[in-house]
């Protein structure tokens, strides 16, 4: 089965690469080291780009997954950094699969016109790290809704987000048969959660918007609530596996960034009278990262379309998004040692590039994880953790 095969995939690309062209590399160079690309989000929204998995009845494209990861690779292949809007893309899935009528009919019209963003995904805690399970955030019922208190860390673009999905707990871990039960998800309108919510930025290594939020007394009404309480484990589970799959498909892109960079660039640099590019020492690296990249594509492709027909996608996400982040990883020092010094030089921008590939080897899930996923739930391996 050809899992790639769609003429409209085509045309997603070359849209989107007009779009990018409009913002090249000293676009992204000069909001280092921590300005947000408004611009740029603002024009793919116009474009409809962040729409791609609304349905038309709500104002969106209407189409899938698979559309969604193209556009997002197609960002980071043309030196963009798609990290800037990537959420309103996997946490969209929530909404769609698990969101009360008029949940959809009250934020997907104005989060595919631009009125709103959808860009914060409050999960990770300081003290669990990828531990979800034993979060400590606490949704406490009371008349008429919810408060809620707790702190959440890597909250990415939450200064930049009107809506926030948020996962906390609604029953003690220690009152549960399992502990993936009695967590539930709830989105946030942020601006009216006021001094509820303290937003704190991180200063890291990319230009990435990331912050700790820290929440106290955030009083939500009960028709904040996405699907049934409890159940909100097995929800982000479905929006888990939809970003590891775009995830893959950014790094993806970011590998083709790389050894498209790297192999004009060997091919028009002179050292001892020929180009660099012929000599094996430098061509076989970029061969090989090459061909890894095409193995992690044809799983990124399998992941979506699985994820597009409702069927078990787990495995195939997070191997996508090992092989992914991976390769981009090896790409970009492949890339690095072409250039040589002038790699390090910031109007080559293969040192961005090479600092914001690096994030996905670790995140938003370590690749050690995954093997460990793999190891227990596809090799039925005794559990390590």
């Amino acid at each position: 089965m050809d899992f790639t095969a769609d003429e409209g995939h085509d045309e997603i690309r070359r849209a989107v690469r007009d779009v990018c062209a409009e913002y090249p590399d000293a676009y992204w160079r000069e909001l280092e080291p921590s300005k947000y690309p408004t611009e740029f989000v603002d024009t793919l929204t116009r474009h409809g780009w962040l729409a791609v998995l609304i349905p038309e009845e709500f104002g969106g494209a209407g189409l899938g997954l698979t559309a969604a990861s193209i556009v997002l690779e197609e960002i980071n292949a043309s030196g963009g950094n798609a990290a800037a809007c990537h959420a309103q893309m996997y946490t969209m899935g929530t909404i769609l699969r698990h969101g009360s009528s008029e949940q959809k009919r009250s934020f997907l019209p104005q989060i595919a016109s631009g009125e709103l963003r959808l860009q914060a995904f409050g999960v990770t805690e300081p003290t669990v790290g990828s531990d979800t399970t034993n979060i400590k955030t606490m949704a406490t019922r009371v008349d008429g809704g919810y408060v809620i208190r707790g702190q959440k860390i890597w909250t990415s673009r939450a200064q930049h987000s009107d809506l926030m999905l948020l996962l906390a707990r609604t029953t003690p871990i220690e009152e549960v048969e399992k502990k993936t039960e009695g967590l539930s998800v709830f989105v946030v309108d942020m601006k009216a959660a006021g001094d509820a919510l303290t937003i704190r930025p991180i200063k890291t290594m990319m230009n990435h918007a990331t912050t700790e939020v820290f929440i106290d007394d955030l009083q939500l009404p009960g028709e904040a609530l996405i699907g049934e309480e409890g159940m909100g484990f097995r929800y982000i589970l479905d929006g888990m596996n939809a970003e590891r799959i775009l995830i893959a498909a950014e790094c993806i892109g970011d590998g083709r960034w790389f050894v498209d960079k790297a192999s004009k660039y060997a091919s028009e640099r002179i050292v001892f009278g020929r180009p660099i590019g012929a000599n094996q020492g430098v061509q076989f690296p970029l061969a090989r990262v090459h061909a890894a990249l095409e193995a992690a594509d044809l799983v990124r492709y399998k992941a979506a379309w699985l994820f597009e027909n409702g069927n078990p996608c787990g495995p195939e996400a997070n191997v996508a998004k090992l092989l992914a982040s991976e390769s981009s990883w090896q790409a970009a020092n492949a890339c690095l040692d072409t250039f040589g010094g002038f790699g390090f030089a910031e109007e080559y921008d293969v040192e961005r590039k090479f600092r914001e590939t690096r994030l996905y080897s670790v995140a938003p899930v370590t690749n050690n994880m995954i093997l460990a996923y793999l190891a227990q739930h596809v090799l039925r391996m005794p559990r390590s953790y």
